[in-house]
């Protein structure tokens, strides 16, 4: 398996499933990682230099630490821009899966699903392509190694998705074939729709950035002194619709869910967890918090996150004619347990980010359907309208840390604030809110939760 993207949340998650397969004895498969941009060179310097091993942190609820050496990572593609090493081993007949993690806006997909050419970095890469040469974007890549995979004759290949993105293996199909199609390789795009398959997929496990101390922690509990250690909570769970092309690890005998359809795990976690976490990051950010801990032990924030999942998104998910094979309100409060674990310090900063995407994504299905039904959105209002709050902070340069959103367009987010009315301007924005956009019953829904906000802010800030 080649896998494009070795951020610790790969490290902590697909990683250690490959790792637990090779400890009951299974050496068929093993990882090569690279990155696709030139990004994380220290990361990557010290992983070459270990031999693609490092240390796995993980800590319980209760507080209960785990070490574990992780050597899944046989091989560390040093970067660099032509990505030719990366192309050469997608396109070796060995390699039989490409997997990727990439954040929502990495996709590069408007609200339609198709590919938003307003992104400098998409129309570049497309150019790139149609001369033959490697992008930096995900899609970039990818054309790029399958063209050469296909002039190998290597073979079929699955592309699997590692990331939060709903229906994600539909919709990244989707936006590589309009890629290669835009890049005017015909025959190439033929031969993908032949040759590949691109599973859905749900993942989770908390990986919090690795903290200055968490090296020191390594070397004190384990004797290593790993320059390249993850932290990550206890939980993990990989849900995959298996439809593998050219094979696959067994990884159904260490706990991976091998089903006919993804959607209503995947379903439930977006809109319990990732919903969820995005809410209680960006209260604790308005009221002055750091961690995500610190406001899940808030009562006010835990209620909001409680009321949310509860009162709109349980009713939404558990339907009649479409009963949800998950345990909604157990994972309900597994979600606030885990959020709720001191040792992950996992911060607002990195939960909050990409609010632009996550709207869209995690949040605003829940207010259509709510809507749809003729029923009531007050809790599921509060994200979003959180969410303003937070805009308007960081318009006013108020905020606590420097906000990162791949998906946002600053001027229209700066315009947004400024409006007469933020609130009106906020619902009326199409790619946020797509054909619910200007619905008076949302925007008088935000109108309310944005008082509610306020008041919040007061009380508990």
């Amino acid at each position: 398996m080649l896998h494009l993207g070795l951020g610790s949340f790969h490290r902590a998650h697909q990683a250690v499933y490959l790792q637990r397969l090779l400890d009951l004895g299974d050496t068929r498969w093993s990882l090569v990682g690279a990155n696709l941009r030139a990004d994380m060179a220290e990361v990557l310097a010290a992983l070459q230099a270990q031999g693609g091993a490092y240390t796995l942190e993980t800590v319980t609820p209760a507080g209960a630490f785990h070490y574990e050496r992780i050597t899944a990572i046989r091989r560390v593609l040093p970067y660099e821009a032509t990505l030719a090493a990366v192309i050469a081993c997608g396109a070796d007949p060995a390699t039989r899966i490409v997997s990727f993690t990439v954040t929502e806006a990495g996709y590069y997909l408007d609200a339609k699903g198709a590919l938003d050419l307003s992104f400098a970095e998409l129309a570049a890469d497309i150019a790139l392509a149609r001369r033959g040469e490697a992008g930096q974007t995900v899609y970039g890549a990818l054309c790029a190694l399958l063209r050469a995979r296909r002039a190998a004759d290597a073979g079929p290949l699955t592309l699997l998705n590692c990331d939060n993105l709903r229906h994600n293996g539909e919709r990244f199909r989707h936006g590589l074939l309009e890629f290669i199609a835009r890049s005017g390789d015909t025959a190439l795009r033929d031969w993908v729709q032949a040759n590949t398959t691109c599973p859905n997929a749900m993942v989770d496990r908390i990986t919090p950035r690795p903290p200055p101390e968490l090296r020191e922690r390594v070397r004190a509990a384990t004797g290593i002194d790993d320059a390249a250690p993850v932290t990550a909570e206890s939980f993990i769970q990989w849900v995959i619709e298996d439809d593998f092309i050219a094979g696959r690890p067994a990884w159904e005998r260490v706990g991976v869910e091998l089903v006919a359809s993804v959607q209503p795990y995947e379903e439930a976690k977006i809109r319990l967890l990732n919903a969820t976490h995005s809410c209680i990051a960006w209260a604790g950010t308005l009221v002055g918090l750091q961690f995500i801990h610190e406001g899940t032990h808030r009562p006010a924030i835990r209620q909001m996150a409680y009321d949310y999942v509860t009162d709109d998104v349980i009713p939404v998910l558990s339907a009649p004619g479409a009963p949800s094979p998950v345990d909604l309100p157990a994972y309900r409060d597994v979600v606030l347990e885990r959020f709720g674990n001191p040792a992950i310090r996992d911060t607002n900063q990195r939960v909050a980010m990409d609010g632009f995407s996550k709207i869209p994504g995690f949040i605003a299905p829940t207010v259509r359907e709510r809507l749809t039904r003729g029923e009531t959105i007050d809790s599921v209002a509060m994200l979003p309208a959180l969410f303003l709050a937070f805009l308007q902070r960081w318009h006013a340069g108020q905020l606590p840390y420097v906000y990162q959103d791949q998906g946002m367009d600053p001027a229209l987010a700066h315009a947004i604030c400024d409006a007469s009315d933020p609130v009106a301007a906020f619902g009326a924005d199409r790619a946020l809110w797509g054909a619910l956009a200007n619905d008076p019953r949302l925007v008088d829904a935000l109108r309310r939760a944005r008082r509610r906000v306020d008041a919040f802010v007061v009380q508990e800030g």
